[in-house]
């Protein structure tokens, strides 16, 4: 399987129609090339209206975070944009349903064996944080993202950029004083060396 085969056959999933509000409309965005791949939650109803990942205010805020521009942020051979659920889950008591927890198994390995030159794994919020780090991550969001250098190289550990998050922000001023910067840094000498 090729990856252009392999993003057409997620593009046709519909493993859980049934459980979807809006239906399936999976959104994914990798290449053979990508350097980083950043794993979030699920498309939110902005994104699933317009089929672009990240589209909306926590996508804007993801890329103030990363420094990059729209269209770095947008180039497939410099970041896959891989979500946890590939689908928008539905609306649950605060905010979005967590992602279907069907695309990740079926899925994620085979995108991420078609891209050897993955330089660095940005991990989004609990579901993806769960799932790559298991038993590594601490036992909240806040400590797991405190002590992100425990996961790199290869990982890097954030917080939802969801403007619901400014709340957690506020009171986590470390994050943008001494994560950010790190962020900045990691993303910046990937893309420098491409």
């Amino acid at each position: 399987v090729d990856m252009n085969q392999l993003l057409s056959e997620i593009k046709n999933c519909s493993v859980c129609k049934e459980h979807l509000p809006l239906g399936p409309r999976p959104i994914v965005s990798a290449h053979p090339e990508s350097k980083i791949v950043i794993i979030g939650q699920a498309p939110g109803t902005k994104v699933h209206q317009t089929g672009v990942p990240w589209d909306d205010p926590s996508g804007k805020q993801l890329r103030k975070w990363l420094n990059v521009t729209d269209a770095q942020f947008y180039d497939e051979r410099l970041f896959a944009l891989i979500p946890m659920g590939f689908c928008y889950p539905g609306k649950g008591k605060s905010g979005d349903l967590p992602p279907r927890t069907e695309c990740a198994p079926l899925w994620h390995q085979p995108l991420l064996d078609q891209m050897p030159k993955l330089k660095l794994t940005i991990l989004i919020g609990q579901y993806a944080q769960a799932h790559y780090l298991g038993k590594a991550r601490k036992n909240t969001l806040t400590e797991t993202v405190k002590n992100h250098q425990a996961y790199g190289p290869d990982f890097f550990v954030l917080p939802h950029p969801s403007p619901r998050n400014r709340f957690w922000l506020s009171k986590n001023p470390w994050f943008e004083e001494e994560v950010i910067p790190q962020l900045q840094k990691a993303v910046s000498s990937i893309l420098k060396n491409q």
